[in-house]
């Protein structure tokens, strides 16, 4: 039977599944923070890029599914989450992609898939913008890549665990775990005024992209990702049904069924 967590009281109480051990563990000292990482089995790069608040260990679900199917997965806390440290400057997703390249140069990997959940996501699809070389593509979930893409914020009780977990794991992990609230609203700044690329950039964009979408995601709005579908030319809109803007977690087994697809077209 199936894993599910529609209302994430099982991710408020326990977190994410507990990653396994991990093969390599380090931290990148890049643009004045330094990006922790780590990796696990073996085989074609994916790497996990998280979303905005959170931190890898938010991918417990995912990882041991790519490495079952013979992935090397890379996980990366963004600067300022999780055990990365960022400095004073203002958070900005380009930023964040220079981080995740500067990764790829300690493990020597030429080239990787790229996995993005809400601001990762938004970091993935700029990866592939901006270094189109190293990215063979990239599966992006749940995120918008102009601010017209966003449904005005309302409160609910599953964003209100979400976030209530997000700061028990900050406390846990920041090497500055009395500075949650600062850290909320310095993300909350540039997610006001980031990402905002038009369609003439995505256009250019290569590689294959998943534009994946939930049923009932909070924050995204349908007709942007059919927009990003139609505007990104190796592209297809997946829609998952039944979940919303944390499916990885909600029904983790339904997100790795059309994760592990989409690899499969990539790296057959």
């Amino acid at each position: 039977m199936d894993y599910r967590d529609d209302d994430l009281a099982k991710f408020e109480a326990n977190g994410a599944a507990p990653l396994p051990a991990a093969a390599d563990e380090g931290q990148v000292e890049h643009e004045g923070a330094r990006i922790w990482y780590a990796t696990f089995g073996t085989g074609y790069p994916v790497i996990l890029l998280h979303g905005g608040l959170g931190h890898s260990g938010n991918w417990g679900f995912q990882v041991p599914a790519l490495v079952k199917h013979g992935y090397q997965v890379v996980t990366i806390d963004s600067r300022g989450h999780g055990r990365s440290t960022r400095d004073e400057r203002p958070y900005k997703y380009e930023l964040m992609a220079s981080d995740v390249l500067a990764v790829m140069e300690r493990l020597q990997l030429n080239k990787a898939i790229a996995v993005g959940w809400s601001d990762g996501a938004c970091v993935a699809l700029i990866l592939g913008m901006k270094a189109a070389d190293r990215i063979a593509g990239v599966f992006f979930f749940g995120c918008n890549m102009d601010p017209s893409g966003t449904k005005d914020f309302e409160a609910t009780p599953v964003i209100e665990r979400c976030f209530g977990r997000h700061k028990k794991d900050y406390a846990e992990l920041s090497a500055t775990p009395g500075e949650f609230d600062a850290f909320v609203e310095a993300v909350g700044l540039m997610m006001k005024s980031e990402p905002n690329y038009g369609a003439a950039q995505l256009r250019e964009f290569r590689a294959p992209v998943a534009v994946v979408q939930s049923e009932h995601d909070e924050f995204i709005k349908d007709e942007h990702a059919i927009y990003l579908a139609r505007s990104i030319p190796a592209s297809e809109l997946i829609v998952l049904p039944g979940v919303s803007h944390f499916a990885p977690l909600q029904r983790p087994d339904q997100f790795n069924r059309a994760l592990l697809a989409f690899l499969a077209k990539i790296h057959c």
